[in-house]
């Protein structure tokens, strides 16, 4: 080894010693007779000293050091009389005797430090400096304590880390597939996996009871904040189980990873259906860590003459308490917030409840006193508080005042970081209508089981029939989601119809699954997580992409190394893209 101990590791017992040090250069501060160097590596940084008077020929070459140069480092180390509290190794630093300069290097694009004058596409450019700060260090050492703490606790439950192909069969469901072209079989394709949900079935029918792989998937869809065209996830499977089993498994593993990773004593688990996360959030990954849930004001506010609530399928609010002292200033500020079009609601309309008792709104030209005080009974509101209400068709408005609500929560500071409020989302619709394809979709996959006492709706009512399926929520955030499967032929082949497959469709997309089925298929079911969610959330951001090495930006595109690009005429002729170099 080049280096002895690492420069973040060297403390108060080390005095005396003799050591090298590898590393960069942080920093370089010249204060005439002496010099003093900061090298950095990934455990820390330690301080160099060189002096004028005892070694003038070392001290000016370390002078001539910039910034990420790369060097190496012998000497004493000693007790520093200023020491520094702030670092790890701020007890001591090395008197150095030699410096080797191990590879020079440019003036950085930006600065090296926890707070970079860099933006975000010149970080993505240069994403290798870019990991060399301490944020996003941290971050990926998080994450690596994440995968090797899921691997510990899977582990001690009997599970095996199995690995599934990655070149596979396109499926038209889901998302789109990334294809990628077969050089030897001209004309035909593999297709990236969006998840190994076939494979992780077949390992159950193999006799692997307990299945678990932290896998990198791929899906060709628009990019936010959350999502990246690739990604990684926990993907697990089980044997001879119903939802409670698998619930409870994976309650033990959040349990375990808050309480190594934060500290953190998750409380208990919370279960809400599908329906109620709905009517009362306006979402089916409700942040419970505030209340504020929603009322529906229908038969109090229509019928009494004001058009807007009458014509209106729903009249939904919440209730913002303290807030009744909002100047119209703040009201209209909410109201433009509400218009803007990704929340798409028309306006607001605002009841105060004000401290004397009295109401004040914005409809008090159609609504008397005497019932705007039943509107307030509804909502439990006491004097003081805000009333905001939202109206139009029901998804709509329900949507567009659950973001209403996850900003109140944020303006009146009940989104707390450091508290984490879990939760089961249960008994998803099964399928869901799409007006443009005018068919049934698999709200979460075809390989999902309908609940059981919901089978016999499943070819008249398919719209009615819930999912034996489940979310896990924590604090606003869907970390993953999974489904007790169909395990036999018959009922798979009648999803597949439902879904407007053709026999022919079902048998040469997963001919190869409906075969499994029949050679001793056992009940199973399974879950996956996003990784990358996982973490982001363990670290209290919102953006995945801060977890990943090297991550796409919002285009989709890695514009460090420039992919995707094109390629070459011969590379085309090879896959048969083209004829004679040009692209059919």
């Amino acid at each position: 080894m080049l280096r002895t101990h690492t420069c973040g590791e060297l403390c108060i017992d080390d005095v005396g010693k003799e050591v090298a040090l590898c590393g960069w250069v942080q920093r370089n501060r010249d204060l005439g007779g002496m010099t003093f160097l900061d090298a950095r590596d990934r455990y820390g940084i330690t301080q160099l000293v060189f002096n004028m008077e005892t070694n003038a020929e070392l001290c000016k070459k370390a002078r001539g050091l910039g910034r990420e140069f790369v060097i190496k480092a012998k000497g004493k180390v000693t007790e520093r009389s200023n020491k520094n509290p702030n670092l790890a190794t701020g007890d001591i630093e090395l008197i150095a005797e030699e410096l080797i300069v191990l590879n020079p290097s440019k003036v950085p694009p930006f600065t090296i430090e926890d707070e970079t004058d860099g933006g975000d596409d010149l970080r993505m450019q240069y994403r290798y400096l870019d990991l060399r700060r301490n944020p996003v260090k941290e971050k990926l050492k998080l994450r690596h304590r994440l995968a090797l703490e899921i691997r510990n606790y899977l582990s001690s439950e009997d599970f095996i880390e199995i690995e599934t192909p990655f070149l596979i069969k396109s499926t038209p469901e889901g998302a789109r597939d990334f294809v990628v072209p077969s050089r030897i079989h001209h004309g035909e394709f593999y297709a990236l996996p969006q998840s190994p949900q076939t494979f992780k079935q077949l390992l159950m029918i193999s006799g692997f009871d307990k299945y678990f792989q932290i896998v990198r998937c791929f899906r060709d869809e628009d990019l936010r904040a959350d999502r990246q065209p690739e990604f990684t996830q926990l993907d697990c499977e089980m044997s001879f189980v119903e939802q409670n089993d698998i619930l409870t498994v994976f309650e033990g593993l959040m349990q375990h990873l808050f309480k190594k990773i934060k500290d953190v004593d998750l409380p208990e688990f919370r279960q809400m259906s599908y329906d109620d996360a709905i009517k009362y959030y306006g979402s089916d990954k409700p942040d419970l860590r505030f209340d504020m849930k929603f009322v529906e004001l229908n038969e109090l506010a229509q019928g009494k003459g004001f058009n807007v609530f009458d014509n209106s399928e729903l009249v939904v609010g919440i209730c913002a308490e303290g807030c009744a002292e909002y100047s119209r200033k703040q009201l209209d500020e909410l109201t433009d917030w509400v218009r803007r079009p990704q929340i798409g609601a028309k306006g607001l309309v605002y009841v105060k409840y004000n401290s004397d008792g009295s109401f004040k709104s914005s409809v008090d030209k159609f609504f008397s006193q005497d019932e705007l005080k039943k509107w307030a009974k509804e909502f439990n509101a006491s004097p003081g508080d805000l009333i905001l209400i939202l109206v139009g068709e029901k998804k709509r408005a329900r949507k567009a005042l659950g973001e209403l609500r996850l900003e109140m929560g944020n303006r009146l500071e009940l989104r707390d970081v450091n508290q984490f409020v879990p939760l089961w989302v249960t008994d998803f619709p099964l399928l869901e209508w799409n007006e443009e394809t005018q068919r049934f979709h698999a709200m979460h996959h075809p390989f999902t089981s309908p609940q059981k006492k919901d089978v016999p709706m499943l070819e008249k009512e398919p719209g009615k029939i819930r999912a034996n399926a489940y979310d896990m929520v924590i604090n606003g955030v869907e970390l993953g989601g999974g489904s007790i499967r169909i395990h036999n032929k018959e009922l798979q082949q009648k999803m597949f119809k439902v879904l407007g497959f053709t026999e022919e469709e079902a048998q040469n997309q997963f001919g190869f699954l409906m075969t499994a089925f029949e050679y001793g298929a056992p009940p199973h079911g399974g879950i996956a997580f996003g990784l990358d969610r996982m973490a982001a959330l363990l670290s209290g951001s919102e953006v995945i992409r801060d977890f990943i090495a090297f991550p796409k930006n919002n285009a989709g595109r890695d514009v460090m190394i420039d992919a995707p690009s094109a390629i070459s005429p011969e590379q085309l002729v090879e896959l048969n893209l083209s004829i004679k170099g040009e692209t059919k």
